[in-house]
């Protein structure tokens, strides 16, 4: 059965009447989390594409960026986004819920917001609003404010790409300490760690550009101190 399909059984519920919110708390427990990653990039991505006051073409083709949707589960992926708008509930509540529903595993959340800031910045653009509503969802997730700026620099042009912020790392840290991070993180990006993680494999295309940004940053780092 195919994750869209899966999806489609998680939604079934909301033909009784349930919000989107209620079926996040229900993910909550499954076990297979990838279902939920899945509903909540759509969601929250539904939701802050929004933000910038107009819901654009490149948003929303943006997705496919993020997931491999094959064209008999459009119209699965498209109830969930139609939904996410339709849905009184605020970004913030789907965001608490979502950091529940993986606790202390923080890895999959960071892949979450990268693919939420793929698709901000689909339109070419990166609205003020969609970066107070990035700045809130990671700050419910419990990334401190380093953090957020090392997973923006990877997507927003115009953003300060300082590579230490990228590697998590302090800017006065020894080089060797600085080289066990930048292989943590590049173990961690490995399309095989994703997935186990809860990262759907229709999504693991994230890792490609998380990966181009954390060897850019390695290099850049290695450049300076020559």
């Amino acid at each position: 059965m195919s994750i869209w399909a899966r999806i489609a059984d998680a939604l079934a519920a909301l033909t009784a009447g349930e919000g989107l919110s209620a079926v996040f708390e229900k993910l909550r427990t499954a076990p297979d989390r990838t279902v939920g990653f899945a509903i909540a990039v759509i969601a929250l991505g539904a939701k802050m594409a929004k933000a910038d006051g107009q819901v654009t073409r490149d948003e929303v083709i943006a997705f496919r960026e993020v997931f491999t949707i094959p064209p008999e589960e459009e119209a699965n992926a498209a109830r969930v986004f139609n939904l996410s708008r339709q849905d009184v509930a605020g970004y913030e509540a789907y965001a608490r819920q979502i950091k529940a529903m993986f606790g202390d595993d923080d890895t999959p959340l960071c892949h979450l917001l990268e693919g939420l800031f793929q698709i901000a910045t689909a339109d070419g653009f990166y609205h003020p609003n969609e970066d107070g509503f990035l700045q809130n969802v990671a700050e419910i997730f419990g990334f401190d404010e380093r953090r957020f700026r090392g997973i923006r620099a990877q997507f927003v042009k115009d953003a300060d790409r300082d590579p230490y912020d990228v590697l998590g790392v302090a800017p006065d840290a020894p080089l060797d300490q600085i080289r066990k991070a930048w292989r943590n993180l590049v173990r961690e990006t490995h399309p095989d760690r994703m997935i186990a993680r809860g990262v759907p494999t229709e999504a693991v295309k994230l890792a490609e550009r998380r990966m181009v940004a954390i060897n850019r940053a390695w290099d850049d780092i290695q450049a300076s101190r020559a």
